[in-house]
């Protein structure tokens, strides 16, 4: 709806005949002011201050008459769309723009403003407008850090909708609103270490999905976030808590593929899924139930879906855990085959092997990195890596010597290894490795 096409049943403009209009008249001098302003130069400011200034003296004169509330409507709307424009312009230029703190206190402005007005004649849902204000200005405090201030943008947002009965909301964005709220809240929860909140309102976040399969897929997709900042930091007395979290995130995608309607909407929910299902592999490793992770890795090759690069290493490492060292090789074996996976992928992949196995599987090694030479990219750094492998700490000898050595040479003086090496974008690494074979 566009705020400008409502008439008030004043028509004239601001006048100075009383203190509403005096401070209207005020506040529409800082916004023309922000309205032509060059998105090129910072925001001087004096101009939140002064809105902010205007704001308080209005305060104390609520309840406002309607032509008032909607001058401020107008004049908020004004400023929003004013600080849209200009991040939209600076954003070409610079990105810093957009995380800027004067621009995120003129937001703030805007939305406090349509606060300060509340409920307006002519003007449907203002509450869900103006929690739509608030929570994208909580948004942008998120991004700033600022999560006491995003904090308070969401919880304002939250007291605006929840006088709403749910059962009544029939608006597809407003339904959607109300899950983001939700969700933002629980992010800033999370950043101040606030878990019991953050899962509160992540539960509470399952009854506003209306049936809808992109709801589900938001929601299905944070639970994963979090599960996935816990795994990065692979501390033990957050195991139990990952593991709930991905397995939320499992049964929101399930459920959501059984009302799913859209083909788009059905790929998504299915990605997710697959993407929940490697997590869980990971963290299965992680802890080391291997014979879990397997699981989650034939569950996913069992699909439809083409194989993800990661499956092969996370079955690989799964069965070196076993001690099953032929079935991991036949995994390394069969990255060889794939050249959609990532250097730096397989190099991990390569050592983790080798890590395990030692001397004995030196050969495959060689023999998988040679294969990897000829379909993927690989760099001088990786070649260099592998070789740093092989030779290990030192202090080998006998037959296990002979093996590292024997592949050592043949990596080195490999043709195709010479030529990563050569040129001048090389010539760190062409360094390193002579360093490495003259003093091995």
């Amino acid at each position: 709806m566009i705020i400008d096409e409502i008439s008030s049943q004043n028509p004239r403009r601001f006048g100075h005949d009383d203190p509403h209009s005096h401070i209207c008249s005020q506040m529409e001098l800082s916004i023309k002011e922000i309205e032509r302003h060059s998105p090129g130069n910072p925001l001087p400011g004096t101009l939140s201050s002064e809105l902010q200034r205007c704001i308080v003296q209005l305060s104390p004169l609520v309840p406002l008459p309607n032509s008032t509330k909607l001058q401020i409507w107008k004049l908020s709307y004004r400023l929003w769309n004013a600080c849209v424009d200009l991040s939209n312009a600076a954003g070409v230029k610079s990105s810093a723009y957009k995380l800027n703190e004067e621009h995120a206190k003129l937001r703030q402005v805007s939305a406090d403003l349509l606060f300060l007005a509340g409920d307006v004649s002519g003007i449907p849902s203002p509450a869900f407008k103006t929690a739509s204000f608030f929570y994208k200005t909580g948004l942008i405090w998120h991004e700033l850090r600022k999560y006491d201030l995003a904090s308070n943008c969401f919880e304002k947002a939250t007291d605006l909708t929840s006088k709403v009965e749910i059962s009544s909301v029939s608006d597809g964005e407003e339904k959607k609103l109300l899950l983001d709220i939700n969700i933002a809240r629980s992010r800033t929860a999370w950043e101040v270490a606030d878990r019991n909140l953050c899962i509160t309102l992540l539960n509470r976040s399952k009854n506003l999905l209306f049936g809808v399969a992109e709801n589900y897929r938001a929601l299905a997709n944070q639970y994963l976030i979090f599960a996935r900042t816990l795994l990065a930091k692979n501390e033990v007395s957050g195991v139990n808590e990952e593991s709930k979290l991905m397995n939320e995130a499992l049964e929101l995608c399930e459920k959501g593929l059984k009302i799913v309607k859209k083909k788009d909407e059905t790929l998504a929910l299915k990605d997710l899924k697959s993407k929940t299902l490697r997590f869980m592999a990971a963290s299965h490793l992680q802890r080391d139930e291997f014979e879990n992770a397997l699981r989650c890795v034939k569950f996913l090759r069992s699909g439809e879906r083409d194989e993800h690069p990661s499956l092969s290493v996370l079955a690989m490492k799964a069965w070196l855990g076993l001690g099953r060292f032929g079935e991991a090789e036949k995994e390394l074996r069969g990255m060889v085959l794939d050249n959609g996976i990532p250097e730096g992928i397989w190099i991990s992949a390569v050592e983790s092997y080798f890590q395990a196995v030692g001397a004995a599987g030196a050969e495959t090694t060689k023999g998988v990195f040679l294969g990897l030479l000829g379909r993927c990219h690989v760099s001088a750094g990786a070649a260099l890596r592998i070789v740093s492998k092989v030779i290990g700490d030192g202090g080998y000898d006998g037959k296990d010597a002979r093996v590292r050595a024997k592949v050592v040479a043949e990596l080195a003086s490999d043709d195709r290894v010479v030529e990563l090496f050569s040129g001048e974008p090389s010539a760190k690494e062409r360094t390193a490795m002579h360093a490495i074979l003259w003093n091995w």
